[in-house]
């Protein structure tokens, strides 16, 4: 297996990434949720 690059926690608005903390996910969609099947 590869062995993963450390790095270095950086602050998005009230959300930090890197540095070993979990993954973060944000997504969007223009779709009206009542449509989701």
């Amino acid at each position: 297996m590869w062995r993963r690059e450390d790095t270095f926690p950086i602050k998005i608005g009230n959300v930090t990434i890197g540095g070993g903390n979990p993954i973060a996910v944000q997504s969007m969609t223009n779709t009206p949720t009542e449509d989701v099947v």
